[in-house]
């Protein structure tokens, strides 16, 4: 991952070398897939993800003498008590087809390290790269969520969250997780009633539901009854079985009651994984002190087992709203971790919903109910934010070309939908002294610059650039940040976020580690972003065909001049074309010569039916096996998985993503990237969140 830190620009200077703060592990993952009878196609689907050989073996004996770095399958009728005397060797992970002819197995379930539910139809490919990135730790959402000034959660009171996935774009616009409240879940009966306590199966496949369609962390909640939610409380081994399995299926937060048995939360802490605890306290007694001595007490115990303290009470008067602000401030001064959330809940207590600054619970007029008393949406927050001076009214400020090509328009329905009181303009780019007066005017909040400009020209006004931007050579962002009572300004690179955000959809960030990369461009500086992206993945050698890098990104970069040279490369797993559109199709021969099933070009090795997956996630690829569902045949030895991105604009004779396809490799266009960059910028300019598929919507609608 690349250090996020923000550097002078009197240190800018030619040569040197991208800073890495830190690169996925080369030692490829061990795993064991247990699948069911007739399923084994799953297993190619997890390999190639992984960017990983595999094979479907006879036995345990056979898996704990093969390579470490091949992905096993075996049928879980073949398990048996083989599990007793399992070594550790490997992760075990129990995959189960939720719409198959197979029933689950509970008991196999319990006993494996993680469990996959998935669905034959629709399949999602890039639910499998992100349960995976997960589980073994290649991507963190918490870490990233610390850093942010402010963040919010929205829960789903659904009792089937198939109602809120129609709605769910619009209904997490400015949350930064989503919670399912495991409680209020409402399974059907066959006599016509419901579930008093819902099964594993049915909350099982209610968290896949939510998964699949959302990139935002899951927050898995079991309410108990006294704290305003419908688990019962006489069998705390009740919320023990339900929330291990919420860390087996790859839960990136589980919220564990305080009132629970210190072992229980001792087991679970001992047994998270890479998922974080949230160590909850909700008081409805109306009697809770904020100032009474047991109430740091009450922090530090939860601190003991949390990754997040969580403290709400329910209050009646506006002054218990001031004695939690002392609390905070007075918690905040003595532990630096973990973070707390405290909130008062009630109509008193709306204050202090707009004072916290970690994973404030907002609700949502779509939504059926309001999951606590007192809940506020993101729109409300931020309107009292404003009203309390605490978000001044800031203009943000589009500079680009033309209008035509700005992303106005969404800026603009994002400030209205979350009530933001700022203000977008947009500005011609125009010479380097019109955009310097422009950063300098009194309400300026920030701005994204389309084309970007030079780093080195940006120096002059822009006190200090991210590493991104240093390495890159190109600011796309102009950041305000405040340091010691003092406004400076930030130059940083969005852009390279949202190639890494394409690559890494359906492949885990692993599987690009040690592979080729080719890249063609007419001059460095239309490729840069994506080399700086393709090197936070680990990636090299890259190969340039077009251009020549120089200083901090020329290291492991080797410029392309012959067609002998391409016979003699390495076979590239990513393609990257910074062409323009009107010399977009001269990637086209390199698509074909290095096409995904290896049936042309130089291919090292075959492709025994491991047909790739498109960038929606479902199976196109060609197959020499038999294929039963996900594009991948049984029997496949060989990861066949390629990437190709397209970065080119405007009108073209062919495109070349369908040319990529028909090639069996998983493309993205400049729609793709641009959605995964304005999340980020968004991210950066406002500190809100917005979702890809939002962005995407909205892209799809003609906002922008």
């Amino acid at each position: 991952m690349i250090q996020e830190t923000s550097l002078s620009t009197s240190y800018l200077k030619e040569g040197g070398a991208v800073h890495i703060d830190e690169l996925p592990l080369r030692t490829k993952p061990a795993l064991l897939i247990i699948h069911n009878d007739g399923e084994d196609d799953i297993v190619g689907v997890i390999a190639d993800v992984l960017g990983q050989s595999w094979e479907l073996a006879t036995s345990m004996e056979a898996v704990k003498t093969g390579l470490s770095s091949t992905i096993y399958g075996l049928r879980n009728s073949l398990v048996g008590s083989h599990l007793d005397a399992w070594d550790q060797s490997r992760l075990l992970i129990n995959v189960h087809c939720v719409d198959g002819e197979h029933a689950q197995d509970e008991a196999l379930s319990e006993r494996c390290d993680y469990e996959y539910l998935y669905t034959r139809s629709p399949f999602f490919r890039r639910d499998v790269a992100r349960f995976l990135s997960f589980v073994l730790g290649q991507i963190g959402s918490h870490r990233d969520l610390v850093k942010k000034a402010r963040t919010t959660l929205i829960s789903t009171t659904f009792p089937d969250v198939r109602a809120a996935l129609p709605n769910l774009d619009i209904l997490s616009v400015g949350a930064d997780a989503i919670e399912i409240r495991v409680d209020l879940l409402e399974e059907p009966l066959p006599d016509g009633s419901v579930s008093r306590i819902p099964s594993l199966r049915y909350v099982g496949e209610q968290v896949m539901l939510l998964r699949q369609r959302t990139e935002l962390p899951i927050i898995y909640t079991t309410r108990c009854t006294n704290e305003n939610g419908r688990f019962p409380m006489d069998d705390p081994s009740l919320f023990y079985r339900y929330l291990l399995r919420a860390i087996q299926w790859g839960c990136e937060y589980i919220d564990v009651e305080l009132w629970l048995p210190e072992d229980i939360r001792r087991r679970l802490a001992e047994k998270k994984g890479n998922s974080k605890i949230i160590s909850a306290l909700h008081d409805f007694s109306g009697t809770f002190k904020w100032t009474a001595p047991e109430t740091q007490a009450l922090f530090e115990r939860g601190a003991v087992y949390g990754d997040v303290v969580k403290m709400y009470a329910l209050v009646t008067t506006m002054q218990e709203n001031y004695e939690l602000e002392y609390f905070r401030s007075t918690i905040q001064s003595k532990y630096a971790h973990p973070p707390f959330s405290g909130l008062n809940m009630g109509p008193m207590g709306q204050l202090s919903r707009t004072l916290n600054k970690i994973f404030t619970p907002i609700t949502h007029p779509l939504l059926p109910m309001i999951a606590a008393p007192g809940q506020l949406s993101a729109a409300e927050i931020n309107s009292a934010l404003h009203s309390m001076g605490q978000m001044p009214k800031l203009d943000i400020y589009g500079i680009g070309s033309f209008r035509s090509t700005s992303q106005a328009m969404f800026f603009e329905k994002c400030f209205n939908e979350l009530s933001l009181p700022h203000q977008f303009r947009f500005a011609e780019r125009a010479p380097k002294a019109s955009i310097e007066n422009i950063l300098r005017r009194p309400n300026f909040g920030g701005a994204y610059i389309n084309p970007p400009l030079a780093a080195s020209a940006a120096a002059g006004y822009l006190p200090t650039l991210s590493n991104a931007a240093r390495a890159i050579g190109q600011v796309d962002t102009v950041l305000v940040r405040s340091e010691g009572g003092h406004t400076m300004l930030s130059g940083d690179n969005s852009t390279w976020k949202g190639i890494r955000g394409c690559l890494s959809r359906d492949f885990v960030p692993s599987a690009y580690s040690g592979r080729a990369a080719l890249l063609l461009a007419s001059a460095e500086a239309d490729a840069a972003a994506a080399i700086y992206a393709l090197k936070s993945l680990g990636i090299g050698p890259i190969y340039t065909i077009g251009f020549k890098t120089h200083g901090a990104l020329a290291a492991d970069v080797e410029p392309v001049r012959s067609v002998d040279d391409v016979k003699r490369l390495e076979q590239p797993f990513v393609i990257i074309s910074a062409l323009p559109a009107e010399k977009s199709l001269l990637v086209v021969p390199l698509l074909k010569h290095y096409r995904a099933d290896g049936r042309n070009g130089n291919s090292k090795g075959s492709s025994n039916g491991n047909g790739n997956g498109n960038g929606n996630g479902n199976g196109n690829g060609s197959s020499n096996g038999a294929s039963n569902g996900h594009g991948h045949g049984a029997g496949g030895r060989r990861s066949a998985g390629k990437v190709f991105v397209d970065l080119a604009s405007g009108p073209r004779k062919a495109d070349p993503l369908a040319i990529a396809a028909a090639a069996g490799w998983t493309g993205y266009g400049i729609a793709d990237v641009s959605a995964w960059t304005t999340v980020e910028t968004i991210r950066l300019l406002v500190g809100q969140n917005v979702c890809y598929d939002f962005v995407r919507l909205a892209s799809g609608r003609g906002l922008f």
